[in-house]
């Protein structure tokens, strides 16, 4: 079989992942908090033809080498990390981190999580969890005599309760965690990132200090999808994939050539 048939049909493997990581953008393109994903390839080992440097008959050597190469592979997803449009809600227990960071999560096994996505809720309990129930790290739980929450830029949580005095009181405050490698952060779905090898010891700090974005409320974090962007990208891979293809044509076409031979 020729070698260009192997070769092309890694490039349309290559080029279906390419279009499983778009279509998977596109999907999330109103995803609070949702990073896009770019898939990044290598080229596969090379076949020796000549060595470069061999001395023939004549005494001669060939100054170059003859390399012929076996297709592409996919080696990375790389997440984009960078801040989405920012969306306002009016919602108190929405929030935003404007710069670096992820809040973090309590997770039902007892790990923490991270994410983007600040639509934070009030449970049965007055827990503030995120929309699936997880709670906040470090908890927090609004009184029941509270009637209006504040969240200031450094994370500090305060609310106003009822009564004569109206009284301010500070329940806690949010901490926020960066990453040195925030792309080598482990998905698990949900919104949420789980440390990894690839992403480094997380480094917990206050907002607005050390690096660390600060926090608005009333905001949401959106998609940083970029719709036309994508879609080009995918015409892209779309023609690759065709040419792809065609050289596995032709090169069909030219084993047919290659059976019809007669001696």
């Amino acid at each position: 079989m020729l070698r260009s048939m192997t070769t092309a049909a890694t490039g349309m493997k290559a080029q279906q992942l390419n279009i499983d990581t778009i279509a998977h953008n596109l999907a999330n393109v109103d995803t609070t908090g949702y990073k896009k994903t770019t898939a990044e390839f290598q080229d596969l080992l090379y076949e020796v033809v000549n060595p470069g440097g061999a001395t023939r008959g004549s005494g001669l050597s060939n100054s170059s080498r003859v390399e012929v190469g076996h297709g592409v592979k996919l080696s990375a997803t790389n997440r984009n990390f960078r801040q989405g449009a920012l969306m306002q809600t009016a919602n108190p227990l929405d929030l935003v981190i404007e710069g670096e960071g992820f809040f973090q999560l309590q997770l039902p096994d007892g790990t923490i999580g991270y994410t983007r996505d600040g639509s934070l809720k009030m449970d049965a309990d007055r827990n503030v969890v995120t929309s699936a129930g997880y709670f906040m790290e470090p908890a927090l739980q609004i009184p029941e005599d509270a009637i209006e929450i504040s969240i200031a830029r450094d994370g500090t949580v305060s609310v106003l309760l009822s009564g004569n005095d109206s009284t301010i009181q500070d329940i806690g405050r949010l901490e926020l965690v960066r990453f040195p490698n925030p792309s080598g952060l482990r998905n698990r779905g949900g919104n949420i990132f789980l440390e990894s090898p690839a992403s480094g010891t997380p480094v917990l700090g206050v907002p607005g200090e050390d690096g660390l974005g600060e926090v608005s409320q009333g905001y949401l974090e959106m998609s940083n999808v970029e719709t036309v962007d994508e879609l080009i990208k995918m015409i892209a891979a779309q023609r690759a994939y065709e040419l792809n293809a065609k050289t596995i044509s032709i090169g069909d076409d030219m084993l047919q050539v290659v059976a019809q031979l007669k001696r």
